[in-house]
């Protein structure tokens, strides 16, 4: 690995906001390579307590003090120049990289840097690309946007060409990025409150083919109107899929008991081979299908395609099973999108279950009025939607909406549809309401997940 920044590994690099899952990730590359690692949080967690313990010098809270022996700042978007630690780093005259860049500096050492992007899907498919390359025993670089149990956590610090990464839009993070594959799974309305609208998403979507280099791969969902528009004079080779369009394409597409596809991966006429998946759903079907383009891309073999394919479970978050209780199944899903909530409950539909009772946390102000009439309808199929107060994240509450505004919408289209301020509330309820039988199914960006954890002791 190699830094124009960094001369020697004696150097030393400090994370403002070290506790989240991506710069913690890249902390963690840093220090499995050698580096000296500091970095601040504003609490403790198990993931800055895995940094710890492999060498990182951990501060809580933010200090200018924390800024000593440094000789390069990484910051996080969420963090603004007030920061003390930020205007420390700048009355030093110290070099500082936001972590989409600093990403890219290293992503710029590896040869085959495999960024994979869209709306929705990209940390499942990091995950199935993750599996396919480890398969292939190649010793990749892993980032991945949540928790993968075959690599122990959300990082992999490899020593070949290979990078794998999850590629974020939001604020045109991606475009500081080094890609030879470029994966774009679906392009949609979101992030509005720094997107002007689904134009200037597109526009940024476009500039992200525009750094794949001529030699290099964009892997397109030739499903998705909007990403046929951005792939359009791609100057790199172009690698469509879908299941009715495309190029490669899912054929004779079957589901288990528990909604998990089995299908023909071709290419053209020609059938390549079989693939069996032990995630649910038809949109895990077209993730797997451009997990495949990119493996082809990459000259890996079939049978590391189908054995990666088939021994990845799911990450964490994503449709994951919690527990069984009392006859009564809990899963968890990241879903926050209205496009990923109708994925999740299509997929929900072919699990086992006499019920589907959903309980969805909004997440975002800006999110929940720009997509609101989208919330409205996407929630036919459940038998009953509990509905928490919205997870602001990085957002303050204006008065403009609210959970009830949304859960007054969802019932008037005959839903039923219950709203409480509280976990507590909505625990209590679910014990007086599930039956054997039933599919308790948590969904949302936020810290919804621990309603399921809270039910099941």
């Amino acid at each position: 690995m190699s830094f124009d920044f960094l001369k020697d590994t004696n150097k030393k690099v400090h994370f403002i906001g070290i506790g989240g899952i991506s710069m913690s990730g890249l902390a963690e590359i840093l220090l499995k390579n050698g580096y000296k690692v500091s970095g601040s949080d504003m609490r403790d967690s198990s993931i800055v307590e895995k940094l710890r313990n492999k060498g990182a010098e951990i501060y809580l809270g933010h200090d200018s003090n924390n800024i000593k022996d440094v000789d390069l700042v990484v910051y996080t978007a969420a963090v603004h120049p007030d920061n003390v630690e930020y205007m420390r780093a700048v009355e030093l005259n110290l070099p500082m990289m936001d972590r989409a860049e600093f990403l890219g500096k290293i992503m710029l050492g590896h040869k085959y840097g495999i960024a994979i992007s869209g709306t929705h899907g990209k940390t499942t498919t990091t995950s199935m690309v993750s599996h396919i390359v480890l398969e292939e025993n190649v010793e990749p670089t892993i980032l991945v946007g949540g928790e993968l149990d075959v690599i122990n956590g959300n990082v992999l610090a490899g020593s070949s060409e290979y990078f794998v990464t999850e590629a974020c839009e939001y604020k045109g993070s991606f475009l500081k990025f080094h890609p030879y594959i470029g994966i774009i799974l679906n392009v949609e309305a979101d992030h509005l409150d720094y997107f002007k609208d689904l134009d200037h998403i597109k526009e940024t979507f476009h500039k992200f083919v525009d750094i794949i280099p001529a030699e290099g791969y964009v892997v397109a969902n030739a499903e998705d109107n909007n990403v046929l528009d951005v792939i359009r004079n791609a100057k790199c080779h172009v690698l469509t899929y879908g299941i009715n369009n495309g190029e490669y394409r899912a054929k004779n597409i079957t589901y288990n008991d528990f909604g998990c596809g089995v299908f023909d991966a071709y290419k053209g006429e020609e059938k390549l081979f079989t693939v069996e998946l032990n995630v649910p759903g038809e949109h895990n079907v077209l993730n797997s299908l451009s997990a495949i383009c990119c493996a082809l891309a990459l000259n890996i073999s079939k049978e590391s395609i189908i054995n990666g394919l088939f021994n990845f479970r799911g990450t964490h978050r994503r449709f994951e099973l919690k527990g069984v209780k009392d006859g009564i199944t809990v899963i968890d899903d990241y879903a926050h999108h209205p496009t990923e909530i109708q994925a999740t409950l299509k997929a929900a539909k072919n699990y086992p279950h006499k019920r589907i009772i959903a309980v969805f946390q909004p997440h975002t102000y800006t999110r929940t009025i720009t997509l609101f009439k989208d919330f409205v309808e996407c929630f036919h199929g459940v038998d009953e939607l509990i509905l928490a107060d919205i997870y602001a994240a990085r957002e303050k509450d204006t008065g403009i909406v609210s959970s009830v505004t949304l859960g007054d919408a969802i019932r008037a289209k005959g839903i039923k549809a219950t709203n409480f301020h509280s976990f507590e509330d909505i625990v209590h309820y679910l014990k007086a309401t599930l039956k054997e039988g039933d599919l308790l199914l948590t969904m949302g960006a936020g810290d919804v997940n621990k309603i399921g954890e809270m039910y099941l002791k």
